[in-house]
């Protein structure tokens, strides 16, 4: 079996990509160099930091269950609902990607906040208000972590003949049966990925977070927010934390490298 050859790359462009590659490692290996390694698991176990994991593994588990729940059917329609809606609806529903997270923060206050627009409503038939509580942390992680996954699995939606499904309704199956039988089973991996991703996102939002649900131990402080506030009083632990989270990245970004570029390259 012949290997199809690699075209030659300009030295030129190869050093300066490289150059590119080191404005990207050498602030993570600056980083690696300050961690307390003989250490590290007392850092990690102390009080604060397992109130810190507690809080963020809680939230950030709903908040990619959530955005699974919701992100599904709403990739579907991205890739099957008609385009004169669709391409509108799309930049809407990633704009959290590129939105200033204080601002996404401000926006989810806003919204559910005492004197919110459905906050405000909840609070007098209730009393409860959503904002400094684990809620708001999880609200907030969904906002942010849902755009990631409805990329991956309407770009996987797109990939399935949708001759399948046009025979599948021929026979007699109605779009919700089609979806369950067909579609969705074609497309698990990419959910699988996508929900890896919003779940990754989930754990590492700190802005919008921060500006909705505050940083209050063992109820809001997730990672993040356990970082800046350990930058002040305690570094070592700072960069260990820092160290983890590193690690996690790094190894859903591995875990998923094969899934993504089939997603997004259509193969």
């Amino acid at each position: 079996m012949l290997m199809a050859k690699k075209s030659q790359v300009s030295p030129a462009l190869a050093a300066v990509g490289f150059a590119g590659l080191l404005v990207v490692l050498l602030p993570v290996i600056a980083l690696l160099s300050r961690v307390p390694w003989s250490n590290l698991a007392a850092q990690l176990t102390s009080e604060s930091s397992i109130n810190a994991i507690r809080v963020s593994i809680i939230s950030s588990v709903l908040a990619a269950l959530i955005a699974v729940v919701l992100g599904v059917p709403l990739a579907w329609y991205l890739a099957r609902g008609p385009e004169v809606i669709t391409k509108w609806l799309r930049p809407i529903v990633i704009s959290p990607l590129v939105m200033p997270p204080t601002v996404a923060g401000l926006a989810l206050l806003t919204l559910m906040g005492r004197n919110g627009l459905l906050g405000n409503f909840i609070y007098e038939q209730t009393g409860w208000a959503m904002p400094f509580t684990m809620a708001a942390v999880v609200l907030a992680g969904a906002f942010v972590g849902m755009p990631f996954l409805v990329l991956v699995v309407e770009a996987v939606f797109r990939q399935i003949p949708i001759e399948l499904e046009e025979a599948a309704q021929t026979l007699g199956a109605n779009p919700s049966r089609v979806f369950w039988r067909i579609s969705f089973p074609l497309a698990r991996g990419g959910v699988i990925s996508g929900l890896v991703l919003a779940w990754a996102r989930a754990l590492g939002e700190f802005g919008a977070t921060l500006t909705f649900a505050g940083s209050l131990p063992g109820v809001t402080r997730t990672l993040p927010m356990e970082v800046y506030v350990a930058m002040e009083v305690d570094p070592a632990s700072a960069y260990s934390i820092s160290a983890m989270l590193i690690l996690i990245a790094v190894i859903v970004v591995f875990l998923l490298r094969s899934n993504l570029i089939q997603a997004f390259n259509g193969k």
